[in-house]
């Protein structure tokens, strides 16, 4: 079989940052000010710093105002709560996100619930989660909806298709097997407590997995052809103290069964910045009555 066709995520990623950034120009042109994301980071996780920069210099790039708040590891739940609450009454910022893991302290579900839903451009709020549920309009998570865009933007079929989503988190489980289930797919959701997983999963014909674990799923867990999206980033370290990004699938024994396969990094990873900046500007052109 020929090796599967990669899904790139990253090149997808910068076409739509450009059509953002234009659709951004044509807009001000019309609205007077720029969109605005404010992006609120508690501690000093390494990790969540990396991912705040790179959503920061995203943002510049097409045109997108940053009112980013650094609170500091000791930060409470009310100081968190009040800046959230400005920002819902700011018509300057479009978009709210709370970079997650927040401090120990903190309570997560209870501040992503004091951020309005229409500025909930993560697409947490359980409004909006529960207008995917109904397919209505609204702000979608970022990942799933990047996945989608890849699907679409390969001219995967979906309608009819046997779909396994590896994964049943509120981030990107739940809210991507109702994406799917949105295209007419045939949904199932796997677990850590799903009994002989790799029976699932050589099922699907869109295989998507999200559940944090370095090579969990390898070629001989994948069906022929299938479309495998890996949302998976985890950092292990090898024997000479390397550290290196891999993804929930096994990659090279992947590469030689699947149709298409998502990279780690450059798949998944791209296309949720993409979504976040996607989210923001459709959020901005609701609340300006812009096209």
């Amino acid at each position: 079989m020929c090796p599967a066709q990669i899904l790139d995520g990253k090149a997808l990623a910068q076409q739509i940052r450009q059509q953002l950034k234009e659709r951004i120009l044509a807009c001000q042109a019309l609205g007077g000010r720029p969109p605005g994301l404010a992006v609120l980071m508690a501690g000093n996780h390494p990790a969540s710093a990396v991912y705040v920069r790179n959503k920061e210099r995203a943002c510049a790039q097409v045109g997108i105002t940053s009112f980013g708040t650094h609170f500091p590891a000791q930060v409470t739940q009310d100081e968190v709560a009040t800046k959230i609450a400005q920002l819902n009454q700011d018509d300057r910022v479009d978009g709210i996100l709370l970079q997650l893991p927040v401090p120990e302290q903190l309570d997560a579900i209870g501040l992503l619930y004091e951020i309005d839903a229409d500025k909930d451009v993560d697409g947490l709020h359980p409004l909006n989660l529960g207008r995917l549920v109904r397919s209505e309009p609204g702000l979608q998570s970022c990942t799933p909806a990047g996945a989608m865009r890849l699907l679409k933007a390969y001219d995967i079929p979906l309608p009819g298709k046997r779909a396994v989503v590896v994964g049943r988190s509120i981030l990107v489980g739940k809210p991507m097997a109702l994406m799917l289930l949105a295209e007419n797919a045939t949904v199932a959701i796997a677990h850590s407590r799903t009994e002989n997983l790799a029976d699932l999963t050589r099922s699907a014909d869109i295989l998507v997995a999200a559940v944090g674990r370095p090579g969990l799923i390898g070629g001989e867990a994948i069906k022929p052809g299938a479309a495998v999206i890996d949302v998976g980033i985890n950092r292990v370290v090898d024997e000479a103290g390397q550290e290196t990004l891999v993804g929930d699938v096994d990659f090279a024994s992947a590469a030689g069964v699947a149709g298409f396969l998502t990279p780690v990094p450059g798949g998944a990873g791209p296309m949720t910045v993409a979504m976040l900046l996607q989210n923001t500007v459709d959020s901005y052109c609701r609340r300006l009555n812009l096209p």
